[in-house]
């Protein structure tokens, strides 16, 4: 071979691993550490509008620590017969707590939870969804988390579909990147 043949092929080479190394580093990033998501719907709103995009991150849940009350969590959808997936909502109570909604508030472990964030009241949602077979108060079992969504009056959440399995968490939001004049922690 002749030292120019050698060189343009030790190139195309070295380009080729920098490709399939860097590919590979972005698959275990999205797998394990980080992950973008586009927000489907407007449950959490004002705190996340439909079609914001978030980072979030999975680092927490693959080591194996607890979610907080306040967590905003993205997780695969129970509701089988929805057209979303995922759904972004806020942790309100985790395992063994006590979940109550009295006059419009949510109400955990005895204390009225201060909910600024919260757009309308937090009633229970057996008038609008009278499949909804939760009754309060609501003790949160073992492996599993409360959600609602922010905009309390348009949310599918736990009050429609129960508890949220922690094995169908996926991550826990970080910022928005999208759209530019709302880039920020989310919280």
């Amino acid at each position: 071979m002749v030292p120019t043949q050698h060189s343009a092929l030790r190139s195309a080479f070295e380009w080729i691993a920098v490709v399939v190394i860097a590919l590979a580093a972005t698959f275990l990033i999205r797998t394990f550490v980080v992950e973008p998501f586009v927000v489907p719907t407007g449950s959490m709103e004002s705190t996340i509008e439909i079609g914001d995009q978030i980072l979030a991150q999975k680092v927490t849940l693959e080591l194996g620590q607890p979610v907080s009350q306040g967590d905003i969590v993205v997780f695969h959808n129970p509701d089988a017969t929805s057209e979303h997936d995922v759904l972004v909502k806020r942790v309100i109570a985790t395992a063994g707590q006590t979940v109550d909604l009295q006059d419009g508030k949510v109400v955990v472990d005895g204390q009225v939870l201060d909910e600024a964030y919260t757009a309308g009241m937090s009633w229970p949602l057996s008038v609008q969804a009278p499949s909804a077979q939760v009754s309060y108060p609501y003790t949160v079992p073992d492996g599993c988390v409360w959600v609602m969504g922010d905009n309390r009056e348009n949310s599918a959440d736990s009050r429609y579909f129960g508890p949220v399995d922690r094995s169908d968490l996926i991550a826990v939001a970080l910022v928005r990147y999208w759209p530019l004049n709302r880039i920020g922690a989310i919280d």
